[in-house]
């Protein structure tokens, strides 16, 4: 009767065990997806300044940054760039790191599961490890857009009304870094977390 309760108990820790280690594996499956994620946010912000001289500091302001005018529609007052993100190869080591140490811990419940496969389930930690780190580094890493639009204020050229649309990162650095030289305003949503 000890020896049946033993083994329900065991079985139960073992299977509960496994779940959450498929669990964990999920999650890193969803945080892998979600540092890739497209967060290309659109907003209206406006200035006190003239659009010429706004124009003039955010190009500056950009091609510091790295990005580089591709094109623009005189008739409807839009500026567009590009840059290119480059994956941080840190991240991309805890991440195969951490897919690495998770395989194998998914190996070792496997072997506690089925003892007759020897030792072979551990190896999953060399394959879970690379493919983590390489899925990351090459689904950042991509190139990337800002649009500037003028909006029309009608005769009132003494203020300067835009429409933007880059990245959520991007456009927060703006706000903060040239929010005081150009007088920015804008609703305060970019430092909103979403839910």
């Amino acid at each position: 009767m000890f020896i049946i309760i033993r083994y329900l108990i065991m079985t139960y820790s073992l299977n509960s065990t496994l779940f959450l280690t498929v669990l964990l594996a999920i999650g890193l499956f969803f945080f892998l997806r979600a540092s890739s994620k497209d967060r290309t946010t659109v907003v209206e912000i406006t200035s006190s300044q003239k659009p010429v001289e706004v124009l003039n500091v955010m190009y500056e302001w950009l091609n510091l940054r790295g990005w580089k005018q591709t094109g623009g529609d005189f008739d409807k007052r839009t500026l567009t760039f590009k840059g290119q993100v480059v994956s941080s190869k840190l991240f991309a080591i805890f991440l195969s790191l951490l897919g690495g140490f998770g395989s194998c811990a998914l190996g070792l419940v496997i072997i506690q599961l089925y003892p007759n496969l020897g030792w072979w389930p551990i190896l999953l930690g060399l394959i879970g490890g690379p493919i983590s780190g390489m899925i990351y580094f090459k689904k950042s890493a991509r190139e990337e857009k800002f649009e500037l639009r003028l909006i029309n204020n009608g005769d009132n050229e003494t203020m300067t009304s835009m429409r933007l649309r880059a990245h959520r990162d991007e456009l927060i650095s703006l706000e903060n870094e040239l929010s005081d030289k150009l007088q920015l305003k804008s609703d305060g949503s970019l430092f909103k977390t979403p839910i």
